[in-house]
């Protein structure tokens, strides 16, 4: 019998900070991955796959050239499935090779195999060649991940009609597409093929999409959207997806509509990657889409030795967080003291344009009943802004009228998920708007916004009481 202070199932992003985390304080720690290779959904069909196509697809279309250029400007005029995987390849390698090495480095040991439950210390791992081992963990972290909803009515047949893992495989790219599901995945897939140039409808049983965002950002990206010519179906349900003798799809909804494409792209949610760890030998049980109960704090879940971190415990699903939990809960499993996380972390949303939020939504400050002020700065306002050739773009911060502290900020546009980090420290830093109005930014910078929008708050609320 192998026995380890941590066993690890899954190498994605809250599996690898777990690992590292606990060799770091000298413990013995084993990964198992059923992957062909470490790195977990994050590596292989998520997180960083969907980044490089969008970045690939932004620089081969021209899009970000196109305010100067007009609509028609292309980069390279025929844009083929091969060049997007041949970038993709070229990451995903070098993804892997620095994640062997942390992994050498740190002399964490990782194998490759199945793993179930025998009982709660115990696991099976079925090897490829079909060896079978037994490994024995003080600790047992879970951290498998999610795959793709696939419900019976959608026929799947991995060409026409497929899921957000099968995207990547694609041989041709469609001229015409229906993305089923306006949660985070649908949408940004939906937005990287519209700036490809196909034709793009999105369909979705609910009225609304993004509900986690402020609202003001969400109509302006939702107008962006429209003015590109991307058809929103939104409150209308796909009955039935079939694919026709002529090779076309067909997609009738629920409102009569029936609309008709080369691609069905189903990316309406995920499933918590547990119907094979035989979780009832450990006395564990998964909801209804194979998510883990734990508790937020520790990430322990009802059996105390065993402890699940990352997208398999549900919201926010998000590779930074799921590295944070995998962290927090290796100390805890370990019996290291963790400290509890600043209380405001971003989330970003890699659409074309992107999306990026960190603190409260105005709707939320409003259920508050707090007192408030916004300032708002578009792109467009900005002298970087111009050089870049944006006329889109949004800013948006939110403020105590009482304390005048930021609450929220709130941005849709270029470079959204890398500006909203300013925000978030002053944030969690407990910051007012005089940090913005009184602090000097690179000029020409998109940062520049932040002043904006300080200013435009600033003028509404006036001098603070207190100051001399």
């Amino acid at each position: 019998m192998n026995q380890y202070d941590l066993v690890v199932v899954g190498s994605g992003p809250a599996g690898r900070r777990a690992a590292i985390q606990a060799a770091k304080l000298g413990k013995k720690v084993l990964v198992i991955e059923q992957g062909k290779r470490v790195g977990g959904v994050s590596v292989h069909t998520g997180t960083i796959p969907s980044k490089t196509l969008r970045e690939t697809a932004l620089n081969l279309s021209g899009w970000r050239e196109r305010g100067f250029y007009g609509r028609a400007y292309r980069v390279k005029q025929e844009i083929s499935a091969e060049d997007l995987r041949r970038r993709l390849i070229i990451t995903l390698d070098h993804e892997v090779e620095v994640l062997e090495h942390q992994f050498a480095r740190n002399r964490v040991q990782h194998m490759r195999g199945k793993a179930s439950f025998v009982d709660k210390t115990t696991l099976q791992v079925v090897k490829d060649d079909g060896e079978v081992l037994h490994v024995q963990g003080t600790s047992i972290l879970l951290a498998v991940g999610t795959k793709p909803f696939r419900p019976d009515y959608i026929p799947f047949d991995g060409k026409a009609i497929i899921d957000s893992d099968e995207l990547l495989d694609i041989e041709e790219l469609p001229r015409s597409m229906v993305v089923i599901g306006a949660g985070v995945i649908g949408i940004e897939y939906a937005t990287i093929f519209s700036a490809l140039d196909t034709q793009v409808t999105l369909i979705d049983p609910k009225a609304t999409m993004l509900d986690f965002i402020d609202k003001e950002i969400v109509e302006d990206f939702t107008y962006q959207l429209r003015d590109r010519n991307m058809k929103l179906h939104l409150g209308q349900k796909a009955d039935k997806v079939e694919r026709l003798p002529n090779g076309q799809c067909e997609i009738k909804l629920d409102s009569g509509r029936v609309i008709h494409c080369e691609m069905v792209l189903f990316a309406a949610g995920r499933m918590g990657a547990t119907d094979t760890l035989n979780l009832e030998a450990a006395g564990l049980e998964a909801d209804n889409r194979g998510r883990l109960k734990v508790n937020p704090e520790t990430f322990q879940t009802s059996v105390p030795n065993i402890y699940a971190a990352g997208d398999v415990v549900g919201f926010p699903s998000l590779a930074s967080t799921s590295m944070e939990q995998g962290r927090v809960a290796a100390r805890v499993a370990v019996g290291a003291i963790a400290k509890e996380p600043p209380k405001f972390f971003p989330y970003g949303i890699y659409a074309v344009p992107e999306i990026s939020t960190c603190g409260l939504t105005e709707e939320e400050v409003k259920e508050r009943g707090i007192g408030y002020e916004c300032g708002i700065a578009r792109f467009r306002e900005t002298s970087r802004g111009h050089i870049m050739g944006l006329d889109s773009g949004l800013l948006k911060l939110i403020f105590s009228l009482k304390t005048r502290r930021l609450l929220g900020v709130h941005i849709v546009g270029e470079g959204a998920t890398e500006l909203v980090h300013i925000g978030q420290a002053v944030l969690n830093l407990k910051g007012t708007v005089e940090y913005f109005v009184e602090n000097t930014f690179n000029y020409p910078t998109l940062a520049e916004a932040y002043k904006i929008a300080g200013l435009d708050a600033w003028n509404r609320m006036g001098e603070p009481v207190n100051k001399a």
